[in-house]
C-alpha cells in the first residue's frame, strides 16, 4: 500500500463549498499519486470555525461548539471522497461533543466501502487539560481493514509506551498531530518512531503547519509528514520510510508491505515486540544501592 500523511495548513474558510473544494483537491492529490490510505492531522478541523466569523473562531470555547456541530456533514464528505477516490482516510479530528461530560479530540476513520468508526484521544496536554477542558473520550480501537489492521494514536497518546503495546497487533499505527513547537514536534516523532521500535510496526506522522492567527487554540503551528518503520530488517536503517520538510505543505508518501512487517516481527535482528513481556519480571527487581 501507500500511505500519505499531511503537513496541512489552517485556512480561512469563506463558505461550506471552500472547505469542500480544499477537502476534495487534498485527497485527488494524495489518490492521484496512487495513495491508499490518508492522513490527516490533529484538530485539523478548527479551521470549520472560521465558518462561523472572527467573534466564533477566536472564541476557544465558542469554536469547540462552532466545529462539534459541524462533523456530521464533514464525515459525509469525507465518506463520498473515500468512496469516489477508493482511499481509506484518517480525518482531521476535532473537539466533538459525543455524551461526554465535556468534549472529546476525535479522529474519524473511513473506508471506501462507506463504513466509519472513530478514535479518541487518550491522555490530554496541559492546554487540552486547561484552558480547553477536553475529556478522554472512549477506548483504543483497531480498525481491521482491507489494508491491514490500522490503529491511532493522537498525538501526545503516542509518547505512552503502554497505549502503544496495547496495540500490538496494528500493522499500523496513524499519529495525528498538532504541535506548535519545534520541541513539540519532535517529542511526537520520537513518541512514533519509538512506537514502531517497539511494536515492530509502520508509524505514520501527520502534521498541521504554519499560522492560524485567527485562533486562540492552533494559532502557531510547526510539523511535516513522516513515516517510520523499525530500524531492522526489511526497512532503512534510520527507521525512517519518508519525512517531509519542516513547515511545507503537503503530502509525504511511503510505500509499505504489509509481508515486510510480518517478516521482521518474525525474523528481526532484534525481536522487542515478542521480547516486551521479558520486561516484567526484570521491572520488580530494581535494587537500591547507596553510594554515599
Amino acid at each position: 500500500m501507500r500511505i500519505a500523511t499531511a503537513a496541512y495548513p489552517l485556512d480561512w474558510l469563506d463558505s461550506w463549498a471552500h472547505y469542500q473544494d480544499k477537502l476534495a483537491d487534498w485527497v485527488a492529490t494524495a489518490a492521484g499519486n496512487g495513495a491508499d490510505l490518508l492522513v490527516f492531522p490533529e484538530y485539523g478541523a478548527m479551521e470549520l470555525s472560521t465558518l462561523d466569523g472572527t467573534a466564533i473562531a477566536g472564541n476557544l470555547e465558542a469554536s469547540i461548539q462552532s466545529v462539534s456541530e459541524k462533523m456530521d456533514d464533514a464525515a459525509a464528505l469525507h465518506l463520498q471522497l473515500a468512496a469516489e477516490y477508493k482511499v481509506h482516510i484518517l480525518g482531521a479530528s476535532a473537539p466533538v461533543h459525543a455524551g461526554f461530560a465535556r468534549p472529546v479530540n476525535r479522529a474519524e476513520f473511513y473506508t471506501p466501502t462507506g463504513l466509519r468508526d472513530s478514535q479518541d484521544k487518550q491522555i490530554m496536554t496541559m492546554f487540552e487539560r486547561d484552558p480547553w477542558d477536553i475529556a478522554p473520550g472512549g477506548p483504543l480501537k483497531i480498525f481491521d481493514t482491507a489494508l491491514g489492521k490500522i490503529a491511532v494514536l493522537i498525538c501526545y497518546d503516542s509518547e505512552y509506551p503502554l497505549l502503544g503495546r496495547a496495540l500490538a497487533e496494528a500493522d499500523i499505527i496513524l499519529v495525528p498531530s498538532c504541535t506548535e513547537a519545534l520541541a513539540g514536534y519532535w517529542r511526537v516523532r520520537i513518541g512514533a518512531m519509538s512506537r514502531a521500535l517497539e511494536q515492530q510496526c509502520v508509524t505514520a506522522m501527520s502534521s498541521i503547519v504554519g499560522p492560524a492567527e485567527w485562533s486562540e487554540a492552533v494559532d502557531v503551528n510547526t510539523g511535516m509528514g513522516g513515516i517510520f518503520g523499525p530500524p531492522d530488517t526489511g526497512f532503512p536503517a534510520t527507521g525512517v520510510l519518508a519525512e517531509g520538510q519542516l513547515n511545507q505543505p503537503g503530502w509525504t508518501y511511503a510505500d509499505v508491505d504489509r509481508s515486510a512487517i510480518e517478516h521482521v516481527r518474525r525474523e528481526g535482528v532484534v525481536r522487542n515486540r515478542s521480547h516486551w513481556e521479558e520486561q516484567e519480571t526484570r521491572t520488580q527487581s530494581v535494587v537500591n544501592r547507596p553510594m554515599i
